[in-house]
C-alpha cells in the first residue's frame, strides 16, 4: 500500500468516482457524489493504492486563507480498519501545514442518527478533530452537520 498526491485532473476524477460509487452507504445521492467528482480535479488529492489499484482517496478544498476542508474522503470496505484512511489523513495534513493552512474542519452526520456515520465521528475525533458546532439544518433535518475542527501545528 502506498500513499501519492494526484495531480492530473482525469485521474482524480476517475479515482474520486470509482471509490464513491463503490460506497453507497456514505454516498448514495447522485448530486452530492457528482459533485465531489467534478470539484475534485482543482482540490489538493491524495490516493491510497494496493498493486496500482485505488483503495480510497481524499481531498482538501480551501474554505478560507488559513483554512482547509477535508472536504471528502472514501476508503473501500474491504480496507477499512487497516490505517488507511489515518495514512491518507496524515499525508494530507502534512500538505496543508506546508501550504501555510492554519485550521482544518471536517463536516459528517451527527453522532446517533446512523451507525455508519458513527463510525465516521469516531475516526475523525481519533484523528484530533474536536467537536465545533451542529447545524440541524444544514443539509436537512434528517441529516444534522457536525462540524469536527484541529489546529495544524507549524
Amino acid at each position: 500500500m502506498f500513499i501519492k498526491q494526484v495531480t492530473e485532473c482525469e485521474e482524480k476524477k476517475s479515482i474520486t468516482r470509482f471509490i464513491l460509487e463503490a460506497l453507497p452507504d456514505w454516498f448514495a445521492v447522485k448530486e452530492s457524489r457528482e459533485k465531489y467528482i467534478e470539484e475534485s480535479p482543482e482540490q489538493l488529492f491524495f490516493a491510497a493504492y494496493e498493486n496500482d489499484k485505488p483503495a480510497g482517496f481524499l481531498y482538501l478544498k480551501e474554505t478560507g486563507k488559513e483554512t482547509v476542508e477535508l472536504a471528502v474522503m472514501g476508503v473501500l470496505k474491504e480496507y477499512h480498519r487497516k490505517g488507511i484512511g489515518r495514512k491518507l489523513f496524515e499525508a494530507a495534513k502534512e500538505s496543508a501545514v506546508k501550504n501555510g493552512y492554519e485550521f482544518m474542519q471536517v463536516k459528517t452526520v451527527k453522532m446517533g442518527i446512523y451507525e455508519d456515520y458513527d463510525a465516521t465521528n469516531l475516526f475523525y475525533k481519533s484523528l484530533g478533530f474536536k467537536e465545533l458546532e451542529v447545524f440541524p439544518t444544514l443539509w436537512d433535518e434528517a441529516n444534522p452537520c457536525q462540524i469536527y475542527i484541529m489546529g495544524l501545528n507549524k
